[in-house]
């Protein structure tokens, strides 16, 4: 994925209460490559969002962190994309997924938004379904109630493995500002996963 411009856009909600909750897996994502390139979210108004951006390896890198509430989140990477003319082919939204066990990461080129309401959001504002998505699984809730589990906190065991999880996304982020879609994809979605275990579901 090699031009001047990428944009990393990490889903989730705003304030402390939400820190740690299994909606909040795209903020993770990015909040931990910005702190690992040592770079300083700021707020900016302007697209209701926390960005930070740098250099990496000759491309600068956008990070964007929408602060619109999870519903809305297409609204702060429209302004975005729209204020530095970047086109979407450059854009990776990263995104919880209950489609996906916890520990397990897919990127995506397209598709639908499988019900995610940050997804919607996003499509109905960029009004296309063509865009990078790195799902970030947090597993499903079985019978409990979808929206109440989303916004729980991490179990015992998932924090444990959090680190870890986040690590790698952060991997595949790397991985798309030297390489391209099809190599980065073909290495993440086609290597066996190392399962993470969690005890009793």
């Amino acid at each position: 994925m090699q031009s001047s411009n990428i944009v990393f856009a990490g889903l989730g909600n705003p304030g402390v209460q939400y820190q740690l909750t299994r909606h909040n897996m795209g903020y993770l994502v990015v909040q931990t490559l910005g702190r690992k390139m040592g770079w300083y979210f700021k707020e900016d108004r302007r697209f209701n969002a926390l960005i930070t951006k740098g250099l990496i390896d000759g491309t600068t890198v956008h990070l964007i962190q929408p602060t619109t509430f999870m519903n809305l989140s297409g609204v702060a990477i429209q302004r975005y994309l729209d204020f530095f003319k970047i086109d979407i082919s450059r854009l990776v939204v990263v995104i919880d997924d209950v489609a996906l066990p916890f520990g397990e990461l897919r990127l995506k080129p397209t598709g639908s938004a499988g019900g995610h309401n940050g997804l919607k959001s996003v499509q109905a504002h960029l009004n296309t379904s063509h865009y990078m998505r790195l799902r970030m699984g947090i597993g499903h809730p079985g019978e409990s109630v979808l929206s109440d589990y989303v916004l729980d906190p991490f179990r015992k065991e998932e924090l444990e493995q959090l680190e870890t999880f986040v690590g790698r996304g952060v991997e595949v982020l790397e991985r798309l500002i030297k390489e391209s879609v099809s190599q980065v994809m073909n290495a993440v979605n086609t290597k066996p996963q190392k399962n993470i275990t969690l005890g009793d579901e």
